[in-house]
């Protein structure tokens, strides 16, 4: 007899669709614990900027993944994976659903696909020579070395970018994804429209600044972030650091970052439009009291 997968509820879809508020709902719902599977949010003290949700948005869910590792440091989808495993294990264990939910696609895959990560150490000969490059520099670079890879990545994180780098020059290109995976996974995505996508962006970063984000920004340097690993960490805290240091104004701010955050929900629907095993709901949907499951 070829024994049961554990069941798993994934929650997807683009940043500002309201997926963190229909993971709790889900895991009311059915029993459940929620996983996030979000590459900021596993960071202390970045709260308002990523969107982390709040004790009182969790409404006594228990979360899992979030703040577990400091700001100072990358924390690598490798680490991610391994915990992530371990939560979901945790649950289980204790008869709850585990609920993954995240809109970064890369850290959703390697957590529940069978997806295995080069054991590659750092190379701190050539990492100093890639810190030198500019971003689109470390693009063509990846590029001609593992074109499958360049092609999925975050063109702006150079901290990524570089790792890639020395992936793929140690290691040569990284297998593609296996579509197998060890749970029964029933994916539920938001489906939204482009044009609603950018109207709830837009009001949620304003809601975001007048919620304290610039001073969460501050705060953050203050305690010892530099503003080159702000950077780093991409959309807001890569505006917010050049908003510090008085390189754009807090007009250019909110306006430069509410189009790099639509661009971003794009590249996460084309994630995403690669599963055709995700059933969409449409957003207007959300607020019925019995959400549609299929």
């Amino acid at each position: 007899m070829r024994e049961e997968k554990p069941q798993i509820i994934a929650v997807v879809g683009p940043t500002a669709s309201g997926k963190s508020d229909l993971a709790v709902r889900l895991a009311k719902k059915f029993g459940g614990e929620v996983v996030s599977a979000d590459s900021r949010q596993v960071y202390r003290g970045l709260n308002i900027g990523s969107g982390k949700v709040t004790k009182r948005e969790m409404e006594g869910i228990p979360h899992h993944l979030l703040d577990v590792a400091d700001p100072k440091r990358v924390y690598s989808v490798a680490r991610f994976q391994c915990a992530g495993r371990k939560a979901i294990s945790d649950i289980l264990k204790r008869g709850k659903t585990p609920i993954i939910v995240g809109g970064t696609g890369f850290y959703i895959d390697a957590l529940l696909f069978d997806m295995q990560f080069p054991n590659v150490k750092p190379n701190l000969t050539l990492r100093k020579k890639l810190e030198k490059l500019e971003a689109a520099e470390l693009c063509a670079k990846l590029e001609s070395l593992d074109p499958r890879r360049a092609g999925e990545i975050d063109k702006h994180n150079r901290v990524r970018l570089i790792r890639a780098i020395e992936i793929a020059t140690q290691h040569g290109p990284v297998a593609p994804l296996k579509a197998t995976s060890s749970y029964d996974i029933y994916w539920v995505g938001v489906r939204v429209s482009i044009e609603i996508l950018k109207q709830r962006i837009a009001l949620r970063l304003k809601k975001r600044i007048r919620s304290g984000m610039i001073a969460e920004f501050t705060r953050l340097h203050k305690e010892g972030l530099s503003y080159k690993r702000m950077e780093t960490l991409g959309l807001e805290y890569r505006y917010g650091a050049r908003l510090l240091q008085k390189m754009i104004t807090r007009k250019e701010f909110e306006a430069q970052l509410t189009v790099e955050i639509v661009k971003y929900a794009k590249r996460q629907l084309t994630w995403f439009k690669r599963n055709t095993s995700i059933n969409w709901i449409p957003i207007e949907e959300l607020d019925n009291d019995d959400i549609p499951l299929g």
